[in-house]
């Protein structure tokens, strides 16, 4: 099987009717025609085997979250999502494994109305990358330096299921058991699109980020570039059930220090409260309140006596 066989087989499908697709896979470039008035956002994320999933993956699954964890990009600025482009590395053109991979992927597209546009395939180390269109209104973008003193920080679902995961996966010590919910949560994340887009057509939300790299590591992002600081009430913070049995420090480390969640984090103006549940609801997204922006600059972790807890987080680093 060639290249553009393979590309015709399992990526080639006609552009959805009504969607921004003037043209898709096929020609030379893809075509898109954004909303009118609207500003384009674009990313892109690359996901090696060996780096940032297991050689011995479901490709279902990696198909999934390839997509996933750029939608979740658009999200964090509440960006609907126009198309996506996929190049993607193989070491061979085993057709079972490509009709997984696709069926994952296209799900996914399907469920999030972003379709494929367009790509690249070759032979070498598995390897996916894509960039993500999307189009969102001027001025409505929610952006990393946008928080302000006295926002309320909120998160969307729950942290630390991920990291678990990828323990458990691992072999190592860490109690619990690795059950199809727990992996999921790892290798099938949920971009939070809906919520995105109804947090950035409310007033009074401020700055988000998608929590990829971990609570405290990606939260220092908005820190940074709005020049503030934050408090996170531990207490407030969600635990799913999986987590509520580890040691404290193995607690603490998948809720802050995480990743692979894919939630967003994001701060409101106090005023802004009921609109930012609202908006949660109107999404079918949990959403709970767990500190808020301080003028001056640095995090506090505090317990339920407002104490502060020392806590020495290492968020994802791909060179470290």
């Amino acid at each position: 099987m060639g290249e553009f066989e393979l590309i015709r087989r399992y990526f080639q499908r006609p552009p959805p009717v009504g969607s921004a697709v003037v043209l898709g896979v096929g020609d030379d470039c893809a075509l898109l025609q954004p909303s009118p008035g609207h500003q384009l956002a674009i990313s892109s994320d690359m996901l090696v085997e060996g780096r940032h999933f297991f050689p011995d993956v479901d490709p279902e699954a990696l198909g999934h979250k390839a997509l996933a964890v750029n939608l979740s990009d658009l999200a964090a600025m509440g960006a609907r999502p126009l198309g996506f482009t996929l190049a993607i590395a193989l070491p061979q053109a085993d057709e079972a494994w490509l009709a997984a991979l696709a069926r994952g992927l296209f799900a996914l597209a399907d469920a999030s109305a972003c379709p494929l546009v367009g790509g690249d395939t070759t032979r070498g180390p598995l390897n996916l990358c894509i960039t993500v269109f999307g189009e969102v209104l001027p001025g409505r973008a929610l952006r990393r330096g946008a928080a302000r003193a006295d926002d309320g920080l909120y998160l969307s679902g729950r942290t630390g299921e991920a990291r678990l995961a990828l323990e458990l996966l691992r072999g190592g010590d860490w109690p619990g058991r690795l059950d199809a919910a727990l992996r999921a949560r790892l290798e099938r994340p949920t971009p939070r699109n809906a919520l995105g887009q109804a947090l950035a057509a409310t007033a009074g939300v401020h700055a988000a980020i998608d929590v990829s790299d971990g609570l405290v590591g990606d939260l220092d992002h908005i820190l940074r570039a709005s020049g503030v600081g934050a408090e996170i009430l531990l207490e407030d913070l969600p635990v799913a059930p999986a987590l509520q049995a580890l040691p404290e420090a193995q607690r603490l480390a998948c809720l802050l220090a995480g990743g692979d969640d894919y939630e967003l984090l994001f701060t409101a103006a106090p005023e802004a409260h009921p609109a930012v549940l609202a908006a949660a609801a109107a999404s079918g997204t949990s959403v709970t309140r767990i500190g808020r922006i301080t003028a001056s600059a640095g995090l506090k972790l505090l317990d339920a006596a407002r104490r502060e807890v020392p806590f020495t987080p290492q968020g994802f680093d791909h060179f470290a």
